[in-house]
């Protein structure tokens, strides 16, 4: 293993597509290269989601108490499932959304612009952006945000050790009551009477929705977020570039979505006893689809550590590949874009001060996966 902590699968990729890895005392397969990844995503009869809170790997069996819906369910259900909320997941590709976004970033801009004084990005400014665009995906009132920002970067995970999802759940049952009592336009509304195979959703079935709705890509969306600024704060020829080039901002926003992929892995469980690349996975062990390696595999990918801001073809996987391909890709691109773009135009500048690593520990590897604190300065 490398002790590169951008890439730590580096050496183990080369020399085999899978390196077994050690999670909570549970010995798991980590598939690394692209081509048996992209074939593993596929092939949902040996590699299940139908496991409630062990997608996740270090699973989420002690934080949560309802299956994630659409992510933990294998086709063909799954396609009903998703069907059911993919029109929220469909307005980030119109221009009035896109638009929104835009107003939204150039004012969260401004505001830390006009402190004058050095803005701490995590909290200050991805965790706002990242609320207030899921108010605008989810239809409800921005005001809404200002509690789902009280949550902090990752719902279930709280630097103290403490979990958000107690406060989530509550928060959801709420919202869900307010909501089928006098139902509206909104997330809430449109879940809390929708129906799948001629019956109403259960409560858990609402409740699964909504949980990975605000836990499943929150921390994904924030250390993007903050990746990107961190990047044009030490490379503000790069900011320039996008200033001048505003038709390279899609391309650029692929490859930061292909350099940061915060999510290292998710899991897959194995209904029956099966051999992953020569690696025996007894029934009910999980495999893991590793992200972040794929998307650095040499075969694919050209000086793969290198972030360069044009590179086409950009196949990464920071999204998934498969039926279980992230709902919310469009909603991620839309607000990267929407940020590159702002940062472009309204700002002169980035200063950067200084920063902490979020390391990803594990017993086999640690990984860079963004950051716990960075700040910088915004100039007008």
């Amino acid at each position: 293993m490398t002790s590169d902590p951008r890439d730590p699968f580096r050496e183990a990729r080369k020399e085999a597509p899978v390196l077994v890895a050690e999670f909570q005392g549970e010995k798991i397969p980590m598939i690394l290269r692209m081509r048996e990844l992209r074939e593993a995503t596929k092939d949902w009869q040996t590699l299940s989601s139908d496991a409630p809170r062990r997608v996740p790997i270090p699973s989420e069996e002690e934080v949560r108490t309802v299956r994630q819906y659409p992510l933990e369910v294998d086709p063909p259900v799954h396609a009903g499932y998703r069907k059911l909320v993919e029109p929220f997941f469909l307005q980030p590709r119109t221009p009035e959304f896109r638009d929104r976004l835009e107003r939204l970033a150039s004012r969260l801009v401004k505001a830390c612009a006009d402190r004058g004084t050095p803005v701490e990005i995590i909290h200050d400014f991805a965790v706002p952006l990242q609320s207030y665009a899921l108010a605008y995906l989810m239809n409800v009132n921005e005001s809404e945000a200002k509690t789902w920002i009280s949550w902090g970067v990752h719902v279930f995970k709280v630097g103290d050790g403490t979990s958000k999802g107690p406060h989530m759940e509550a928060y959801c049952n709420a919202m869900f009551d307010a909501a089928i009592a006098n139902p509206g336009e909104d997330f809430f509304s449109i879940v809390g009477t929708a129906s799948i195979d001629g019956r109403p959703l259960t409560r858990e079935e609402m409740l699964g929705y909504a949980n990975i709705m605000f836990a499943g890509g929150r921390d994904t969306i924030i250390q993007t977020v903050a990746g990107i600024v961190h990047y044009f704060s030490i490379h503000p020829e790069a900011l320039l570039c996008m200033r001048e080039h505003p038709e390279a901002i899609p391309t650029a926003a692929e490859e930061f979505f292909r350099v940061v992929t915060p999510l290292t892995h998710i899991g897959r469980v194995c209904p029956r006893h099966a051999e992953v690349h020569g690696h025996s996975v007894e029934a009910g062990g999980r495999v893991s689809l590793c992200w972040a390696s794929a998307n650095r595999d040499e075969e694919f990918f050209e000086s793969p550590d290198d972030v360069r801001l044009d590179r086409k073809p950009n196949p990464h996987i920071a999204f998934g590949f498969g039926p279980h391909v992230c709902l919310g890709a469009h909603h991620a691109r839309a607000v990267m874009r929407a940020l590159i773009k702002v940062l472009a135009n309204d700002l002169t500048g980035i200063e950067f001060h200084g920063c902490k690593e979020h390391l990803e520990k594990e017993v086999d590897y640690t990984r860079s996966v963004g950051f716990d604190a960075l700040q910088v300065s915004f100039l007008r």
